[in-house]
Parts: C-alpha cells; sequence; structure tokens
C-alpha cells in the first residue's frame, strides 16, 4: 500500500517526549498528518509541542506502558477509532546504558530488554493484524549505529538494538507479501537529551577494573551540543523515506554512523577472506 496522498496519513508512534521522537511528531502535525504518540508524560509532550506552536488538533497523546501488552492493544485500538486508519507505526521508544558487562545488573538487563525488545513485540503485534486488514503499510524500527557495531561500555544497549535488528531483518520477510515495509533506521549521534541524566542510565555500583570506561561516560557528559547529528534533519529524512515509499531495509542517518557501519562491513569482509578455506573443513566430506 502506497503512502496515502488523498487524506491525512495515520502515524502511531512510541517515545515522543524528547529528542527524534518529539521532532518527528512535531513536523509531522505540521504536515497536517494524524499522529498517535506515546509517551511516559502526555503533559511533557503537549507541553514541548506548545512550545513549538505545533497545532496538535491531529493528536492522540497516550500515556502507555509499552511493556504491558494489554495497555499497546488499547492504544493501538484507541488509534483506529480516532482516526479510522493506521498507516505507519514507528518504534522509538528507549534509552542509553552505559556500563561495563561485569558492572550490569539484572534488573539493569531486564528494564532495557523490556523497552526495546519486549515492548516493540507487543507494539507489532497489536498493530500488524489493522495492517494486513488494509492491505498495507509501514513499520519504522529506531535502532542505532549501535545496532550492527558494538564498542565497549555499551554492551546492554548493543543487546537490546543487536535484537531489534534481527527482529526487524525477519519481520520484513515475513509482512512484504501483505503490502507492509519495514524500515530500520541506524541514526549516529544526534544533538538531542538522548546523553542527559533523564535518557542515559549509568549503574549504581561500579569497579575500579574499568577506568576507561569512567573516562568513556566523563567524556560523554561533554558531547551534549556537539553532536553532529540534526533532529530536524533527522526527522525530516525519516518522514520524506516513508512518504518515497522507500523499500531499503535499512536507513543510515548521519556521516557518524555511515563510517562506524563501513568500518563494520570492511572488518567483515576482511574476516570472511581470512575463513574463506578453513571454513568449509567443518563439512561432511563429499561422497
Amino acid at each position: 500500500m502506497s503512502y496515502p496522498t488523498d487524506r491525512p496519513a495515520t502515524w502511531f508512534v512510541t517515545g515522543t517526549s524528547r529528542g527524534l521522537g518529539l521532532e518527528l511528531v512535531a513536523q509531522l502535525l505540521e504536515r497536517g498528518e494524524n499522529v498517535a504518540a506515546t509517551t511516559r508524560s502526555a503533559a511533557r509532550l503537549t507541553e514541548a509541542l506548545a512550545a513549538r506552536s505545533a497545532d496538535t488538533g491531529r493528536l492522540l497523546a497516550l500515556e502507555v506502558d509499552l511493556r504491558d501488552p494489554r495497555a499497546v492493544d488499547e492504544a493501538v485500538a484507541r488509534t483506529t477509532e480516532r482516526f479510522s486508519t493506521l498507516d505507519v507505526v514507528v518504534n522509538n521508544a528507549g534509552y542509553g546504558y552505559l556500563a561495563a558487562v561485569e558492572e550490569t545488573g539484572p534488573d539493569a538487563v531486564r528494564d532495557m530488554l523490556d523497552v526495546q525488545v519486549v515492548g516493540v513485540f507487543n507494539v507489532l503485534r497489536a498493530a500488524l493484524p489493522v495492517l494486513r486488514g488494509q492491505g498495507g503499510g509501514h513499520v519504522v524500527n529506531v535502532s542505532s549505529v549501535l545496532g550492527l557495531t558494538s564498542v565497549p561500555g555499551w554492551g546492554l544497549y548493543c543487546s537490546g538494538k543487536y535484537a531489534l535488528e534481527g527482529l526487524s531483518e525477519s519481520l520484513a520477510g515475513e509482512v512484504a507479501a501483505h503490502g507492509i515495509t519495514v524500515t530500520i533506521v541506524e541514526p549516529g549521534y544526534f544533538r538531542t537529551d538522548f546523553l542527559s541524566s533523564d535518557s542515559l542510565a549509568l549503574p549504581a555500583d561500579t569497579t575500579d577494573a574499568y577506568p576507561d570506561i569512567r573516562a568513556m561516560v566523563a567524556a560523554h557528559r561533554q558531547m551534549p551540543g556537539t553532536q553532529l547529528g540534526d533532529p530536524v534533519r533527522g526527522a525530516e529524512q525519516m518522514i520524506a523515506n516513508v512518504v518515497a515509499g522507500n523499500t531499503e531495509l535499512r536507513q543510515v542517518l548521519g556521516s557518524d554512523s555511515h563510517a562506524y557501519l563501513t568500518a563494520k562491513v570492511e572488518a567483515l569482509r576482511a574476516t570472511l577472506d581470512a575463513t574463506r578455506d578453513s571454513a568449509p573443513l567443518t563439512d561432511f566430506a563429499a561422497a
């Protein structure tokens, strides 16, 4: 199903109180689209939009715990009741976590994966029957450059984003026959508050065994305001990609993301070249 041109499109977007999610909602409203926006604080979302003089007449602000499948089902149902359609689903909710693997406690692991993986599954289970029933739609899963490449200190965050990558690749193959497009967005560092205390979690207990990670935390605290990515342009590109009906599986946002991912591909290619002769040694011998 192509992007609608004879009526406002309906977007369901998670994680909309700040950052790329907020910018996405603001621009969609400026376009005259219908937006169902999930958030932990509807008041904070509407205040942020009011500061931008955004017309919220087509906004449905929903306070939803994405970990609760019944709450997500209700949110999707309220969306279709309000707007009659559902065209684009954007899974954007998430936060950062910066710590050594050894310092990452079990509660932190569950909390991260509940938001970045379980929450996405809940949204997809609720939304896909609607998209299938109407003959198509578009799913946008916001991953990260750290969903395809890893660096020390980001093990938990990478775990969630790597899982999202695998989920999205499988999903794309499953729903293509139903006219549903899947896009994985790979942002680099954007000039949002992602690195603030509201969006970047740290471990309660640390060890002196990882001084490089402590230095990384300090460096990231100094980074806000210097990131390469412009969230306004990022949201513009995400919207443009959907409106154009682009079917590429991945959308890379940011020159830093492109550089990191290019290096990852080159490293993987080097490994494949180095193991070309040894990989077949585990095959059964030819008859």
